[in-house]
């Protein structure tokens, strides 16, 4: 399929509509406002629904609804945003009800600014609302990959029956490169039995909840949900490994910092040192093996545009036997390659 120029955020939004999305929910936050812009036409011309919600509170809970209906259902925000919609995520990871969640991150905390940002991680990986649970977390670091993800995650969230987020720095989603827009299934004959899409009197109703008030009986959920979580993690992980095999100094970076991390590696090794990078894809499940048979590898860096919030991952991954230094800014601010470099000398100078 041919390639088209395009903004993210509308390659993001038009790789929805591609994969079966057909009710959109949301409300205006920068940098992601084109996303409900396309999408209030794209929903009219498939014949699907859109409503810009009176807050991110009551969008989330529309995604809730419709997708309990067994409707494939996306709501996008910032970071602001998607910490207002953390108690609809919960009651949809405790009901099991499927949706995607698409945030274009920028800085913060609170309020924050408009500009890029990784400061979410945290966020989206440990939960955010109430409750044990996980979703899962896709990070693209590029357009073509963003709407190969969205398509992906609509798969992934039918098949284990959980949100899945999307994690797009501002960066990817203002950013503009070709893109081809094509859907090829992950997972085929999804069911959707459980869905509360009516009777039709030929069925016993469902009913969609995520209350338990036996003790026991929610306990027996817990463990249904973490025995999904453990299927999620050996099944589902996602990496991208680059010049690992002899490095003994590995660059951890996901999003738009693996793309400056990769001219900083080939930039090293032009010079001698023997350093690699690897790539979460995943930022839940987190890529753990990765992390394993690196017998070469004295140190891992985290680079990241936050304060650091990927560094205790990458510590549980190597089983906190590697030393991992970090280089990172915060609030829209975007390490340079030179600074990056600046920063490995520095710290992990003895190991190049």
């Amino acid at each position: 399929m041919a390639k088209k120029l395009m903004k993210g955020n509308e390659a993001m939004s038009a790789a929805a509509i591609a994969a079966g999305c057909r009710c959109f929910f949301g409300y205006p936050i920068t940098p992601q406002n084109e996303i409900p812009e396309y999408m209030s036409r794209a929903m009219l011309e498939v014949g699907g629904a859109f409503v810009q919600a009176e807050s991110e509170i009551a969008a989330i809970n529309m995604v809730y609804g419709s997708a309990g209906a067994g409707i494939r259902s996306m709501t996008s925000s910032s970071s602001p945003g998607i910490a207002l919609k953390q108690e609809g995520i919960t009651y949809m990871a405790g009901a099991e009800v499927p949706a995607v969640i698409l945030n274009v991150m920028r800085g913060g905390p609170g309020l924050g600014s408009i500009q890029p940002s990784q400061s979410d991680y945290n966020m989206l990986t440990r939960g955010g609302g109430n409750g044990d649970y996980k979703c899962i977390v896709l990070a693209p670091s590029n357009l073509q990959e963003a709407a190969d993800m969205i398509m992906e995650a609509f798969d992934l969230s039918d098949y284990y029956r959980t949100p899945v987020y999307v994690a797009a720095d501002g960066y990817i989603g203002q950013m503009m490169e070709p893109v081809s827009i094509e859907y090829k299934p992950k997972y085929k004959d999804i069911d959707k039995s459980w869905a509360a899409c009516g009777t039709h009197g030929k069925r016993e109703r469902n009913i969609i909840n995520s209350l338990y008030l036996d003790s026991n009986e929610l306990y027996k959920h817990n463990i249904h949900l973490d025995k999904k979580y453990k299927e999620i993690e050996k099944a589902e992980a996602q990496v991208e490994e680059y010049h690992t095999d002899d490095a003994t100094l590995i660059l951890v970076s996901y999003g738009t910092m693996a793309r400056v991390c990769r001219g900083v590696v080939d930039e090293l090794r032009a010079g001698g040192a023997k350093v690699g990078m690897i790539r979460p894809k995943t930022l839940w499940p987190f890529p753990v093996k990765s992390f394993e048979n690196k017998d070469k590898c004295k140190a891992y860096f985290s680079i990241e545009m936050s304060m650091g919030q990927m560094l205790d991952d990458i510590k549980l991954a190597s089983s906190c036997k590697t030393p991992v230094f970090f280089y990172g800014k915060a609030g829209g601010l975007v390490p340079s390659a030179e600074e990056i470099i600046s920063s490995i000398k520095e710290q992990a100078g003895d190991i190049l």
